[in-house]
C-alpha cells in the first residue's frame, strides 16, 4: 500500500512535499490520519456540539461499496467537551471505531488507541497497529481542542 503522504499540523492535514516532490507513504499513517480526522456522520443518538443540527459526514457514505461502511471518525463531536476521563474514553472509542476497517480488511490483527491530554488544550491519540504480516506501526497525533 502506497499513498501520497499527508502532514498533520494539529488542526489539519496537507499533502507532504519535500524539495518540490510529493512524499510517498508506505505505512498506514496517511489512511489512519484520514480515518481519524475526517468527520464521520453523527449517529441519531449523538449529542451535537454547538447549536446547529449539522450531522456532518462524507456524502459518499450514502452509497458505500460495503453496506454500512463509513469514512472518518466522530472525534469532532468532542470539540466542545471538557478534558475529563469520560471524554478521553469517548475519544479512544471514536478513534478505534474509525480505524476498525484495518481489521475488517485483513490488514491488521490488532488495533489499540489511547487518548491523553499532554497539555491543556491538546488531545493526543496514540494508535498502535499490529499488522497481519507481523509488522507493527505506532502513530501519534496531537490535535488542538477547540473549547474547554
Amino acid at each position: 500500500m502506497t499513498d501520497i503522504a499527508l502532514a498533520w499540523n494539529g488542526r489539519e492535514a496537507d499533502i507532504a512535499i519535500v524539495g518540490g516532490d510529493l512524499v510517498l507513504d508506505h505505512s498506514l499513517q496517511t489512511p489512519v490520519l484520514i480515518s481519524l480526522f475526517s468527520d464521520r456522520r453523527a449517529r441519531a443518538d449523538d449529542a451535537l456540539p454547538g447549536s446547529d443540527d449539522d450531522r456532518r459526514g462524507w456524502p459518499g457514505d450514502a452509497w458505500p461499496n460495503v453496506l454500512g461502511d463509513q469514512i472518518g471518525s466522530r472525534l469532532w463531536l468532542l470539540s466542545r467537551e471538557k478534558e475529563i476521563s469520560e471524554t478521553l474514553r469517548r475519544a479512544r472509542e471514536y478513534g478505534k471505531e474509525s480505524i476498525t476497517w484495518t481489521l475488517e480488511d485483513g490488514i491488521a490483527a490488532r488495533v489499540d488507541v489511547t487518548a491523553s491530554v499532554p497539555k491543556r488544550g491538546t488531545l493526543n491519540l496514540a494508535v498502535a497497529i499490529s499488522r497481519r504480516d507481523g509488522r507493527s506501526e505506532n502513530h501519534q497525533f496531537d490535535t488542538l481542542w477547540e473549547a474547554l
